[in-house]
């Protein structure tokens, strides 16, 4: 069990009978991410924290090292700090003590934790990706150690703990589970491909804390009083905090009976009239409401609203020293005619990241973002310029241009994720983004430069000749170092983009060798803008040294919005984006159209 009260007398035994039923303030407890078999950040100060009854001293100790704090204030929260430690692999008991209670945690190592955050691409279980199987015959990884925080715990405020209930789902154990092949399998299947490959290469404890939210909109993992750094923000979150205020739990409630009652009336009519006709009709009975709210149905309490998810499954143990954050999401942005609003997202993005950093007390807290996922249909040239029409790319760039807003690039990395394709939601190929991941962390973070890791960004896009003449300030080459470059377009002062061809400039100058593209198509005469990856599973086969984990980015060179940018407050937003995007898939199947009759035409020559 995590929580041991050791009986001494009488009332000790009545304090173990009630205390599910008691406040913080009357009961000692830890909060809630602190738990058996946990690691604890090595080489920073390491912070305990909880509740007592107010007044209370409060005793913990950590090994062989003690520290005492007073149980404060109305809630009695209680904090102490021990010095930092290095790494260490022996198990070790956290022991929290005030009057004649007791909290006992076993098996607790000092190594490096880091957060697993986003949607459901960064939840989705290493159980249900390609290569599960051999993966997890590997997980026989003590030193890794694991804690899911599930959903359901979102929140409309800020939370300073969590129920047993949003911790590793249906199992029993809620402690922090020591990583086994069984273990392996319900995790996050990037956060194990990351954990394990971090772990082994460094040889140290490795904790990974999943408390990515299926579902979940970029404007629900952004901390709270971040948004109070920006107008449009701001706006925003006032608006949520107002519908959340006129919301009703009992007219909610009262509305879903009155539809179940309308729903069984009509049921039990046509369950009459087949029984008049002598018919035997399977119907299913319409489900009774159990009075459960769901979080989604709840304005600011919903995963798609300002703060929710981060207030609930992430907020709540600010304060814990953390070494980094991998961070994937995108697929809830991305919605055509609804969600797609790449500035803002732009700027929460850079807002998310600055409030991670502000509440773990970390100002070069490394993160990684992964970008938005390759699923849904592939794009082909049978397709190109109808799959270009894409709200995916916007976000992808919007993912990477927020990161950089942020500054500090020494300790932040966007890692590529678009060449794993698979036509589906979630996309099987998860491990291949864990360990680039990893790749990043021990080269960057961890100082490794025997390992194999880089990014290369566009320097120059020149008009030449009818064409578009590309510079990197790296060696950017097909992986096979043969195949046909693929990806780019190319559009003119009209701002409609062709599949364009695309070859490498040959040079002797071995400076400049495999770092220029030449860009073209006979449709466009003089081209102003080029674009490279663009379509939410787009074709795109460079990568940087020509090595097949590290994928050139996707990028434009022109600044065409996607569409009117409406605020989240408008009411008729949807329909002012449909009318837009009806005009941009026009224009964009015609341009398909375009192109495959000229290619039709000069082949048939």
């Amino acid at each position: 069990m995590l929580i041991k009260f050791k009986p001494i007398g009488l009332m000790v035994c009545l304090l173990i009978a009630s205390v599910s039923s008691l406040d913080a303030a009357e009961a000692l407890k830890v909060n809630g991410i602190f738990r058996s078999h946990m690691v604890l950040q090595r080489d920073k100060p390491i912070k305990v924290w909880g509740w007592a009854p107010a007044g209370s001293d409060v005793k913990v100790t950590l090994g062989d090292k003690s520290a005492t704090g007073k149980a404060a204030g109305d809630n009695g929260r209680w904090e102490v700090t021990f010095d930092a430690q290095p790494a260490n692999a022996t198990g070790q008991t956290l022991k929290v003590q005030a009057g004649d209670a007791t909290i006992e945690m076993d098996d607790i190592l000092i190594g490096d934790i880091w957060v697993m955050n986003g949607q459901s691409n960064m939840a989705f279980s290493l159980k249900a990706v390609y290569d599960a199987d051999f993966e997890a015959s590997m997980a026989h990884l003590p030193l890794l150690r694991h804690i899911r925080i599930n959903s359901g715990a979102e929140s409309e405020k800020v939370e300073t703990d969590i129920d047993d209930r949003f911790i590793n789902g249906d199992s029993e154990d809620k402690n922090w589970r020591v990583v086994t092949p069984e273990v392996a399998l319900e995790m996050g299947a990037i956060g194990y491909a990351f954990g394990s490959r971090v772990q082994r290469s460094l040889g140290i404890p490795i904790g990974i804390i999943d408390n990515a939210r299926g579902g979940a909109s970029l404007e629900s993992l952004v901390p709270r009083h971040k948004f109070a750094d920006d107008p449009q923000a701001a706006a925003y979150l006032k608006w949520v905090d107002e519908r959340n205020a006129a919301f009703s739990e009992a007219d909610f409630l009262k509305a879903q009976m009155d539809k179940y009652n309308e729903q069984m009336e009509k049921y039990q009519k046509q369950i009459a009239d087949d029984k008049a006709k002598g018919k035997d009709v399977k119907r299913k009975a319409p489900r009774k409401p159990d009075g459960d709210i769901r979080t989604w149905s709840v304005p600011g309490r919903s995963p798609s609203d300002a703060a929710s998810c981060y207030n609930g499954m992430f907020g709540f143990f600010k304060g814990l020293n953390i070494k980094g954050v991998a961070f994937h999401q995108g697929f809830n942005n991305a919605m055509m005619n609804t969600s797609c609003k790449p500035k803002f997202y732009r700027t929460l993005m850079k807002l998310m990241v600055e409030g991670w950093r502000e509440d773990f007390n970390d100002p070069h807290l490394p993160v990684a973002v992964i970008g938005l996922c390759a699923g849904g249909q592939a794009q082909t040239r049978l397709n190109f310029e109808e799959q270009g029409l894409s709200t995916g790319a916007y976000i992808r760039e919007s993912q990477r241009l927020g990161l950089a807003d942020a500054g500090d690039t020494e300790h932040t990395a966007f890692i590529p994720s678009y060449d794993q394709k698979v036509p589906m939601l979630h996309t099987k190929k998860k491990i291949e983004l864990g360990v680039r991941t990893a790749r990043w962390a021990l080269k960057t973070v961890y100082g490794n430069d025997k390992i194999d890791w880089d990014v290369a960004q566009l320097v120059s896009a020149t008009p030449q000749d009818g064409k578009m003449l590309l510079t990197f300030d790296r060696v950017v080459r097909v992986d096979d170092f043969g195949s046909e470059i693929e990806g780019f377009s190319i559009a003119d002062a009209s701002g409609v983009f062709y599949m364009a061809h695309a070859e490498e400039i040959e040079t002797k100058e071995r400076d400049m060798q495999h770092r220029q593209v030449l860009v073209s198509s006979p449709l466009v005469k003089e081209p102003v803008a080029v674009r490279y990856a663009w379509a939410r599973a787009p074709m795109g086969n460079l990568k940087v040294d020509g090595l097949p984990w590290q994928p050139l980015h996707s990028f434009r060179t022109d600044h065409i919005d996607w569409s009117p940018e409406v605020s989240h407050m408008d009411p008729d937003g949807n329909a002012k984006n449909s009318a837009a995007i009806k005009e941009l898939k026009e224009q964009a199947s015609l341009a398909l159209k375009t192109r495959l009759e000229a290619e039709a035409k000069g082949g048939s020559q």
